[in-house]
């Protein structure tokens, strides 16, 4: 073990004399294979970092090939506000050589590796610019819990040298690892506690530091903690939804599971169907019945499902559709993130055939997105997408508990007669009508169709070119009403400036972080979030007139233009030259200085430009 262990990833320097270093913060890297119970591990610490009252927030990669392969798991905790999983670790854990060699460098300068030296070799180069501690962690396992069981145990012993070196809340551990393996033989409980603790004592006799999170102010709700996939899933079943229909497909799976898991104990149903294709269909069913429904997949299932989103676009029927986007196209990176589904979740149908898509910033807005998507469906009488993607799937977050009592609303259909029902009604205010659910007496006797074909005010087939025109315009005009009563977003930071970033999605965090840090620079620049795109909200000309360069950040292509997807919208929306694009397709999410970086290439490209 270096002597030079003082150095570790205290943000403060530490108190002399003194072997427990406060910090306000730490990033830590785990990297192993995704066989090592990798993501369980961090699961793990996210989660005692929620119910400790910190902020945490995570970021992992998985491997798509069944086999399994090289894995990480990052997570961020803090006693202040934390927005990105960061850009460089304090402590980075190491199970292989492969581990070592490819994610020593993510560490900061005198960052600490503690490593397993059954299967790591260091580099002597390193060990005078990161701190080295090496721990026989496979053999340890071994000794902890016998060798029938190392490879499944060494996390937990891994885990237990961590909560060893920042002081953990041992209790808290004990009781999330039996949460963890609720269900198994009480014999894998015992292993995992016995791994753990030996994992503890192994650091507390080799180890004579540790750093420890400040404590963050008492909050006045409790904090839960989740993944964006169960956010999303638990905000449909807040909202009221009580059916949804799928096929399973990575990064989406995870809201099918939960649903399938959950909605039964409300009343409800999730059917798991043959293909995609047959899933939107039987969503689409169920909306027309009454039961507003969901629907859910990535950017290959979307594909499949786009003329069914057209036929409920013209039929006028209320469906929330889930895309948790990943790298494509075809089958792509399916484990890694990307936003390039937004010109599909916008147009993707033949025809004209308009639709709300909405994109969650966060884990917590994954909650709230999913109740306010539903509640659109149902006033508009039209699909919804929520524009997901696999970074917020995966991250897990710490978030004050809803207010459920509030937030929860029954949407159960009713069934009141009505004296007549035009379902397309021309003459209605906006465009907007609603269908009743079948079943529902009409008075007049005159009971309306539901076509996929254009059709009359009553949803008779028609080929009138009048007809045709008059129900275009009134599926459009909807969406001109809502875009009309939609909040225009506010700037993070001053409302005019030199430079402005707009981001969707994920990119919320490491935006405000890059502005952030080049305020603190003397630079003068602002963030806009945009969350409704589609329609785009009113207002946003006055934000961007205030700027003299407009950056949009975004995980796509930059095109033949060379701006990205949302860019493109904007500029043909507002027509405006200074909008440009900072994009990138690596598979992997925004460090704030690609940003940074990015942004200044860009100015001084549009700079020489001008010169």
């Amino acid at each position: 073990m270096s002597e030079s262990i003082d150095a570790a990833p205290a943000a403060l320097p530490p108190t002399p004399g003194a072997r427990a270093h406060a910090i306000p913060e730490a990033v830590i890297r785990i990297a192993g294979n995704s066989q090592d119970g990798i993501q369980a591990m961090g699961n793990i610490l996210a989660r005692l970092a929620g119910r400790s009252e910190q902020e945490v927030m995570t970021y992992m990669t998985i491997p798509s090939t069944i086999s399994g392969g090289p894995s990480i798991f990052q997570l961020r905790i803090g006693s202040g506000e934390v927005l990105s999983a960061g850009d460089d670790a304090d402590f980075l854990l190491a199970f292989y050589q492969h581990s070592y060699d490819e994610h020593i460098h993510s560490l900061r300068k005198g960052g600490i590796v503690l490593y397993d030296t059954d299967h790591v070799e260091p580099k002597p180069e390193l060990q005078k610019e990161y701190v080295h501690i090496g721990v026989p962690i496979t053999t340890q396992t071994i000794e902890a819990i016998g060798g029938t069981a190392r490879d499944k145990g060494k996390n937990i012993f891994a885990l237990g040298l961590v909560a060893r070196f920042f002081d953990l809340n041992v209790p808290k551990l004990e009781q999330l690892i039996r949460e963890r393996f609720q269900g198994k033989d009480e014999s894998v409980v015992r292993n995992a506690l016995l791994a753990f603790h030996a994992g503890y004592g192994y650091a507390a006799s080799h180890v004579q530091d540790s750093y420890r999170l400040r404590e963050s102010q008492k909050r006045e709700r409790t904090q839960v903690v989740m993944s964006g996939n169960e956010a999303l899933a638990y905000g449909l079943i807040a909202a009221g939804i009580r059916f949804g229909a799928a096929y399973p497909i990575t990064p989406w799976s995870d809201v099918m599971e939960t649903l399938r898991r959950e909605l039964p104990k409300y009343g409800g149903i999730f059917v798991q169907c043959e293909d995609e294709i047959a899933a939107i269909s039987m969503a689409i069913g169920a909306s027309y019945a009454g039961y507003v429904s969901v629907t859910g997949s990535s950017g290959p299932g979307i594909s499949l499902k786009s003329e069914a989103i057209g036929w409920a676009v013209n039929a006028e029927v209320p469906l929330v559709i889930i895309d948790v986007q990943r790298a494509g196209p075809s089958t792509g990176m399916p484990t890694n993130p990307e936003q390039s589904d937004l010109f599909i979740a916008c147009f993707g149908s033949h025809g004209d055939a308009p639709r709300v898509v909405i994109a969650p910033a966060d884990v917590e807005d994954c909650f709230y997105t999913a109740i306010e998507a539903v509640n659109i469906a149902r006033a508009y009488s039209v699909p919804v997408f929520i524009l997901s993607d696999q970074s917020i799937a995966t991250r897990i977050e710490a978030f004050p508990e809803p207010e459920l009592e509030k937030v929860c609303q029954d949407i159960s259909p009713k069934f009141t007669p009505v004296p007549s029902h035009k379902p397309y009604d021309l003459s209605a205010p906006d465009g907007i009508t609603h269908h009743i659910p079948p079943g529902t007496k009409v008075l007049d006797g005159k009971y309306p169709v539901l076509p996929g074909l254009e059709h009359d005010e009553m949803g008779h087939p028609t080929a009138s070119p009048q007809m045709h025109m008059a129900m275009t315009a009134k599926r459009r005009k909807k969406l001109q009403a809502l875009a009309r009563r939609l909040p225009c977003p506010q700037t993070y930071g001053p409302a005019e400036g030199q430079m402005l970033l707009v981001g969707w999605g994920s990119t919320r965090g490491p935006i405000r972080e890059a502005v952030d840090r080049a305020r603190a620079q003397g630079l003068s620049i602002s963030a806009l979030h945009l969350r409704h795109l589609h329609p785009l909200p009113e207002g946003l000309e006055e934000v961007f007139s205030g700027f003299r360069y407009i950056f949009v950040v975004e995980m796509n292509d930059e095109g033949l233009y060379g701006y990205g997807q949302l860019a493109t919208l904007l500029r043909a929306r507002f027509c405006m030259n200074n909008i440009r694009g900072i994009n990138k397709t690596d598979g992997l999410t925004f460090k704030v200085r690609e940003i940074l970086e990015q942004l200044q290439e860009k100015l001084a490209a549009l700079q020489a430009q001008l010169a």
